[in-house]
């Protein structure tokens, strides 16, 4: 124990005192660079995707500039071939909320245990389920949908009312927000009526359709806590609770703009953890908010990378989207594979570049073993080992991890060069035991045996 704490105290004195010799940032040659919070950028980049600075009404009064942490970013145009630096090279088919991990264990399409674990793997933390039992305030139909006031209050033009609308979303306490073209095919086919029903009933007596179909989204997200990450393994009793924080805090934020919306005249629904009827994924990248990863259909912010949650609203008030960002992250992820290094569960790819998957190219994880080991995890509740482990959260506040990012931005050989000083510093591989201030109850971390009874099935709906 002696000699262990001794490495410790070393390799906190060596990280001191490398963060204190701002010289090394100058010569590094990136102290200029990062001082402007954007950086747009001409490097080279597909030949058929359009690059070009943000549009006027990009930001707002509250965040004037985006402040993306340091990287180099490049603002790509929607296109048919492109969302973002997404390639897409056949139809991209509206997905069923029921084919989704969580909905595949709650179906018995994974393991028993799995199945099992769905419908406590929140609640067996005392604190992750009282915030989750919170999720459940703000779920219902009337919560997050209604009938716009059948008279349109005069607005300002486009460009005005995007600031404006990021204004109340940063005012109501997101950390970034976004307003993209909605894709289409970022709709869910059908949505779930009710988790339970789907381990007793035919899959198609558990879902109706969902034909919402409006033109923009607006996106919110929400840090999951850095202190929090950085004295958690990603995987304990604190996992799900991080994860639950920012559900509820974007939620609560998408229903209050969906509501505002309405009151103005115009249609708008909220999507959040509780009841999306959208998939975040494509709706992030449209909106500017991040890339894909290396970990499938799990978009990374270049400041706060893994670590967030989203929420969004649909709606058809007249906003100016931002547009998809491009901060070098395909080039990091091919070269990196740290999440998949230290996936619990072995559900990330090695593989070196994205293969095609529902009509489109993304590194592709096995959902079944990620979602097996989220909800029967028993050293938990959950699991965020990737977030944890991954080199683009910032990390603490400081020119040096702000360089960082500035690199890894740059191309395959500089994100190979902060891989390496990475894991030089041992970051997301280590517990920082000052920031720990929650508890653990590790008995009550195992899989508990049974399922939910059968509830009454409503009549499926068309919307």
């Amino acid at each position: 124990m002696e000699e262990k704490g001794e490495q410790k105290h070393k390799f906190e004195m060596s990280r001191r005192n490398f963060l204190r010799a701002g010289a090394t940032a100058t010569a590094l040659g990136v102290i200029g660079a990062i001082k402007a919070p954007v950086k747009v950028a001409n490097a080279a980049v597909p030949s058929n995707v359009k690059f070009s600075a943000g549009a006027a009404g990009q930001w707002s009064k509250l965040h004037p500039e985006p402040d993306y942490g340091g990287a180099t970013v490049r603002y790509a145009e929607n296109n048919d071939q492109w969302l973002g630096t997404s390639k897409i090279v056949g139809t991209v088919k509206n997905i069923s909320e029921a084919d989704m991990g969580f909905a595949l264990a709650a179906r018995g399409l994974i393991s028993d245990k799995a199945q099992r674990g769905f419908f406590n793997f929140v609640p067996k933390h005392p604190f992750g389920g009282a915030i989750s039992w919170a999720r459940t305030w703000i779920a219902s139909e009337d919560a997050v949908d209604g009938q716009p006031a059948p008279e349109k209050l005069p607005i300002p033009d486009p460009e005005q009312m995007s600031q404006h609308i990021k204004d109340a979303a940063y005012f109501l306490r997101a950390d970034e927000v976004g307003i993209g073209k909605m894709p289409p095919y970022a709709y869910y086919s059908h949505k779930i009526i009710n988790p339970a029903l789907l381990v007793h009933n035919p899959v198609e007596q558990c879902v109706k359709p969902f034909t919402e179909r409006l033109p923009y989204v607006i996106v919110v997200m929400v840090d999951q806590h850095l202190e929090t990450m950085l004295a958690s393994t990603g995987y304990d009793g604190i996992s799900a609770s991080q994860s639950m924080r920012s559900y509820h805090a974007t939620g609560n934020i998408a229903i209050i703009l969906a509501k505002y919306i309405r009151s103005l005249g115009y249609h708008a629904r909220a999507h959040h953890a509780a009841n999306y009827g959208a998939v975040m994924g494509p709706c992030i990248l449209a909106s500017g908010l991040g890339e894909l990863t290396r970990t499938g259909d799990c978009a990374l912010h270049p400041r706060l990378g893994f670590r967030h949650k989203v929420a969004a609203v649909t709606t058809d008030l007249p906003l100016v989207p931002d547009k998809p960002i491009d901060f070098g992250l395909q080039d990091f992820c091919r070269v990196c594979g740290k999440c998949a290094d230290n996936c619990p569960s072995g559900a990330i790819t090695h593989d070196k570049d994205p293969v095609e998957h529902n009509g489109y190219l993304r590194w592709n994880t096995d959902m079944k073993k990620c979602t097996e080991f989220r909800v029967a995890n028993e050293e938990g509740s959950s699991c965020g080992r990737c977030m944890k482990v991954c080199p683009w959260n910032s990390k603490e506040n400081s020119w040096f991890h702000q360089a960082g990012l500035f690199i890894g931005s740059h191309g395959e050989t500089s994100s190979k060069f902060l891989k390496s000083i990475d894991d030089m510093f041992g970051y997301g591989t280590e517990q920082i035991e000052k920031y720990k201030w929650w508890l653990e109850w590790p008995e009550l971390y195992k899989v508990a045996p049974g399922l939910p009874p059968n509830p009454a099935a409503p009549p499926a709906t068309s919307k």
